[in-house]
């Protein structure tokens, strides 16, 4: 089996493959010389152990001699937005030039007028449903839900979501919290749907509702909130969150215990954040070359070493530039194949679902 036929990603079935001189496509002297003259970069919500982005940060600094201010590494993707609009006259260090937020955030800031578009050397290998088609904004990353197993607890790690039905695995299922506050919550309850035989929306997010109700009436869920510490304790062997969460955690726990980190067989969820430059970016020429940056080759390998799948994967898998040994840390492989991306129509409908059904289904309310 090819490197391309493993990987290979619904989301990414249109994109064709690019000539050499596009693939390998740099900035242009003219835009590095007017970033440099601007002299920095600030940044917000980029948390170092978040998608490997200490690394990115640091490659960046260093390929073009740049500072960057990094602003709340914590924030979440509505208070990037609410960063820009506070901060609209100020050129100072509170404005923010660039931001990294979920999907459904994206066409909201270009609707009210928050981005600036602009389009990457490299924008002809960005999927075309992962982008603006005016470059306000564009996909940068993916992650696929995923579960990590304590594999002192259960050597052989279960594959799938009808295998967490199995009575072997009783006291042992946690989400990350409650999937009506927490968007990968609530779309792990949508995979078990889709996995159940749902339909794409409210149909697929009622239906996981009831696979969680049948998880909890059969003494397999735990209702507490899963960690890498309740993992490591067994207290909750099994538990859901984005697979590149998983791997970091794994590592981290360096064997100890030792973890499996699963990608469902019978249902494969992804979610892609996305990249923009603000309207009211205070150095626009460095918020141009910073997304030159994250788009090369070398930006895009530095995220999969963080274990996020970087959007061009299938272009840069085609022409063999992903280092194997970064590929052989990915779980399951194949079944990143059976990936699907809900669309902002989708995630809203199941939002709504989960809001309505979720604690009554569940007795919790």
């Amino acid at each position: 089996m090819t490197r391309l036929t493993r990987f290979a990603l619904p989301l990414l079935a249109s994109v064709s493959v690019l000539s050499m001189s596009a693939a390998y496509a740099e900035p242009s002297q003219e835009l590095i010389d007017a970033a440099k003259a601007e002299g920095s970069l600030t940044t917000i919500a980029l948390p170092h152990s978040w998608c490997g982005y200490g690394a990115v940060i640091d490659g960046f600094k260093a390929k073009y001699g740049l500072s960057v201010n990094e602003l709340n590494p914590n924030a979440g993707s509505a208070d990037e937005l609410e960063a820009i609009k506070a901060n609209k006259g100020n050129t100072g260090p509170q404005a923010p030039d660039v931001i990294d937020v979920g999907l459904s955030f994206g066409p909201a800031a270009k609707e009210q007028g928050l981005l600036q578009p602009y389009k990457v050397s490299t924008w002809d290998s960005i999927p075309t449903d992962a982008k603006d088609e005016d470059g306000y904004w564009y996909g940068d990353y993916y992650g696929v839900l995923a579960f990590g197993v304590n594999s002192d607890i259960f050597p052989d790690a279960p594959t799938s979501f009808a295998d967490l039905m199995n009575g072997t695995y009783a006291n042992s299922v946690a989400i990350p919290g409650d999937p009506r506050t927490g968007n990968s919550t609530m779309m792990t309850v949508y995979a078990a749907g889709l996995a159940q035989g749902g339909k794409a929306g409210a149909d697929a997010l009622n239906k996981g509702i009831a696979y969680f109700k049948g998880l909890k009436d059969s003494g397999n869920y735990v209702p507490v909130n899963g960690t890498s510490q309740t993992l490591a304790q067994g207290t909750t062997p099994i538990y859901f969150d984005w697979d590149y969460n998983l791997l970091a955690m794994r590592d981290k726990l360096d064997g100890n215990p030792p973890v499996d980190v699963v990608v469902p067989s019978d249902s494969v969820v992804a979610g892609v954040y996305v990249q923009a430059i603000s309207a009211y970016a205070p150095h626009p020429n460095a918020a141009k070359l910073w997304m030159e940056y994250l788009y090369s080759d070398e930006g895009q390998t530095l995220w999969l070493a963080g274990y996020c799948h970087p959007i061009r994967f299938n272009e840069m898998a085609t022409r063999g530039v992903i280092p194997q040994d970064l590929l052989d840390k990915l779980p399951s492989a194949e079944n990143y194949a059976k990936a699907v991306f809900p669309t902002l129509a989708q995630q809203a409908d199941a939002k709504a679902a989960v809001a309505e059904n979720w604690g009554k289904d569940m007795g919790i309310e």
